[in-house]
């Protein structure tokens, strides 16, 4: 008997080894070009640790005990697990779905759809890692890197963006073209970025908009992280942010997977 209602959209998937082989199908055709995705992810933080980091930072007072430069330096590695993992499972995994058919055509091997989509969100969070790691490495060399903690950031970058990679897939499910995807990174992506801690504390913001971050925004959650270990101010507060991404990661990697089955399945 078929799941129907709300219990549809949660139903568990049936998930095999073969997961990681359409993982490592995203590998293969990433490392074909992976001059062209480096060269993005080593030059933005260096632009931005310059022009707002050293330019402007000689404007800001130190936030929540830190130079700016180190505040926004941390937060640069949190931003860049969500915007590698977001548009990975959106604008890529939508051009593999819908133009390439790429979808169609590993479904005809004995890998099931769940095992794609699964793939594909596994694929999202190392995008994560990846890129991630990357930007750790440009702040490390700018010598702003004083805690042994910050390796903790690579395990955290994988699960972080494993649950963008999981909202993302959301809404590559309900997408009808591409131009779609200008909802979510303005109305959902641009806020985060800007409001979630990254550039000035959050501590500044009205009540009301502190209560939307803390409850809404994953980056908000994932900025704490990464700044408390990289420069090793470790509190328990830092629990409550692991806790939320380990209650929604597993909520919407479920959800995103049972919507592209509505969405594909007809």
């Amino acid at each position: 008997m078929k799941p129907s209602g709300l219990s549809s959209y949660f139903r568990l998937p049936k998930l095999t080894y073969r997961v990681w082989r359409v993982w490592r199908r995203n590998l293969d055709v990433f490392m074909k070009t992976y001059q062209v995705n480096f060269i993005p992810s080593l030059l933005e933080p260096l632009f931005y640790l310059v022009g707002l980091g050293l330019g402007l930072g000689g404007f800001v007072q130190p936030q929540e005990g830190l130079s700016y430069i180190v505040f926004i330096s941390s937060s640069l590695v949190a931003t860049a697990m969500m915007y590698s993992s977001f548009f990975e499972c959106t604008y890529a995994s939508f051009v593999r779905m819908y133009f390439q058919k790429t979808f169609d055509a590993i479904i005809a091997t004995p890998v099931n759809l769940e095992e794609v989509i699964a793939g594909e969100l596994v694929w999202g969070a190392t995008k994560s890692l990846i890129n991630a790691t990357i930007v750790l490495g440009v702040i490390f060399g700018f010598g702003l890197v004083p805690s042994p903690f910050a390796l903790l950031i690579l395990p955290l970058s994988f699960l972080v963006g494993l649950l963008f990679s999981a909202i993302a897939m959301c809404f590559t499910a309900i997408a009808p073209n591409m131009d779609f995807f200008n909802y979510p990174s303005f109305l959902f992506i641009t806020p985060m970025f800007i409001l979630s801690g990254t550039f000035f504390s959050i501590s500044v913001l009205p009540a009301g908009v502190r209560v939307i971050a803390d409850l809404f925004f994953p980056l908000t959650h994932a900025v704490a992280l990464t700044r408390a270990l990289t420069v090793g101010k470790l509190s328990s507060t830092l629990l409550l942010n692991l806790f939320w991404f380990l209650v929604t990661t597993p909520f919407f990697f479920v959800l995103s997977i049972n919507l592209m089955k509505k969405r594909l399945i007809k």
